[in-house]
């Protein structure tokens, strides 16, 4: 008979590997509880970031790990807890925002936004809590590609702007608050204090993780990000192209020298696969990403193919993620959210702001 304890059920899960995190779920503290009941055994494990897509498999895995060891009546059940993570120091935190992810590139054209997108309805088709702020206060593109951009953001009696709801998710954009084709004439300084403010002057409610569609390049908008908001974490998108890698690096490197953590390079338009024929073609080049990941020693997220859906239905106002949630490409999307969050669990959780004190 198999020994049903603690102590030999938590050594044998040491062998289960949560294959986002590459920790054993006994060594990252993932066994929240183990109930045995005579010969029923019930775990209970807490994940910290989301991974709906992921739970059979992982449940799978505990079980089959169990059954191989003589424990038969087992039963699984997992749980999401988000928990905030560390941000730069000095940096004032939003109490309504758990986890704020920058979405950026080097050059313009690379499909940033729509993988900012794409990838925090990802984030929320797995179970989190998501906000999108598009910080591209030139060419605001996110209430176009939610679908939303002939609303208006209300206010609230403090004052504050109400985010716009576009596919469940809470945003907020300065295409809300001008005209479609009023073009943006303003300075450095003004971009900038618009950004902060609708980050601090929006109402934001119980966000896990908010994304920022940052704009292009390495300037003022990127450098206001690293001094006022904090940034849990950072996402590079490129393409294979070698134009593309050489502007995605120095994105990479701005975020190195301002101290916010990269969290991996994600790939797009890396393979065309023709609609008529099935004849797959590298347009941009290939592997590309990988290999700029490999060279600055950070994760690779994904790649993405060079598809005509996924830019008609951000155009149409519904990201492939929200329009077609089951298919191949809202897969790819929720496998590279399944990655960032993860990725983002390795870092230390913040602190509260005042240490307790306990008198004893």
């Amino acid at each position: 008979m198999a020994d049903l304890t603690v102590d030999n059920i938590n050594n044998i899960l040491s062998s289960v590997v949560d294959k986002y995190t590459e920790q054993d779920i006994v060594s990252s503290n993932s066994i929240n509880n183990i109930d045995i009941n005579g010969d029923k055994v019930e775990i209970t494990i807490e994940l910290n970031y989301p991974a709906k897509g992921y739970h059979d498999e992982l449940s799978k895995q505990i079980t089959d790990a169990l059954t191989a060891n003589g424990i038969n009546n087992a039963s699984v059940n997992i749980e999401t807890k988000i928990v905030k993570y560390s941000t730069q120091k000095g940096v004032e935190i939003l109490s309504e925002v758990k986890n704020i992810i920058a979405v950026a590139s080097g050059k313009g054209g690379v499909g940033k936004s729509t993988t900012s997108v794409n990838l925090a309805l990802a984030l929320q088709a797995e179970g989190a809590k998501v906000a999108i702020l598009d910080a591209d206060i030139y060419g605001p593109s996110q209430p176009r590609m939610l679908g939303v951009s002939k609303l208006k953001p209300d206010t609230s009696a403090e004052g504050k702007l109400l985010p716009i709801l576009g596919h469940g998710m809470q945003s907020m954009s300065i295409g809300y608050l001008v005209d479609e084709d009023n073009p943006m004439i303003w300075r450095g300084p003004m971009v900038t204090q618009a950004l902060e403010q609708m980050l601090r002057d929006t109402l934001w409610r119980g966000v896990d993780y908010m994304i920022i569609d940052l704009p292009p390049g390495t300037g003022d908008t990127q450098l206001t990000l690293s001094q006022k908001i904090p940034v849990s974490g950072s996402v590079i998108v490129t393409t294979p192209q070698d134009i593309a890698l050489l502007d995605a690096k120095k994105g990479l490197k701005m975020f190195e020298k301002v101290n916010i953590p990269i969290l991996g390079i994600v790939e797009n338009m890396s393979l065309h696969i023709c609609s008529k024929c099935g004849h797959e073609e590298a347009i941009f080049g290939v592997g590309g990403g990988e290999s700029m990941a490999k060279e600055a020693d950070v994760n690779f997220l994904g790649a993405l193919p060079l598809e005509m859906d996924i830019r008609t239905d951000v155009d149409e106002g519904t990201p492939t993620v929200a329009k077609n949630p089951d298919g191949r490409v809202a897969e790819i999307y929720k496998e590279i959210a399944r990655n960032v969050s993860a990725k983002l669990t390795q870092q230390d959780r913040a602190m509260s702001s005042f240490p307790s004190i306990t008198i004893e």
